[in-house]
């Protein structure tokens, strides 16, 4: 079975296929959901699969996610007032156009750098 090493002597780590990893193993996005975080600890084993071909190369890339432990995922740090501006402040910098400092309710284009209708792109200049 492609990918199946779960000695790591091909890989270097344990590597399983898809959807056969052993229990007590979890990615980052699925601590996330069960309110964890990998809390330091390093990699305990990998899942590699073939990604989608490139239809110009029409090579299949090796795709990889890493697993961790889920006894020694530390818990999510809560959200404090401190944090939750510094998100705030972030995000505003994001929506202000550094040329007519408007702050918008969306995130300014960075491939513009700065608000449609100072960049002059058409969909701002029809509004």
């Amino acid at each position: 079975m492609k990918f199946y090493d779960p000695n790591g002597e091909t890989y270097g780590i344990p590597t399983y296929p898809r959807r056969l990893a052993p229990e007590g193993l979890a990615t980052r996005r699925q601590l996330r959901a069960l309110g964890l975080r990998p809390g330091g600890q390093d990699v305990a084993a990998q899942i590699l699969w073939h990604g989608r071909r490139d239809p110009l190369t029409r090579v299949r890339p090796v795709r990889a996610a890493y697993l961790y432990r889920i006894d020694l995922a530390a818990p999510v740090r809560p959200m404090t007032p401190g944090r939750a501006r510094a998100v705030a402040a972030m995000m505003r910098a994001r929506r202000t156009c550094p040329d007519c400092l408007v702050t918008y309710p969306y995130v300014i284009p960075t491939s513009l750098g700065c608000c449609p209708a100072c960049a002059g792109h058409p969909a701002a200049l029809a509004a």
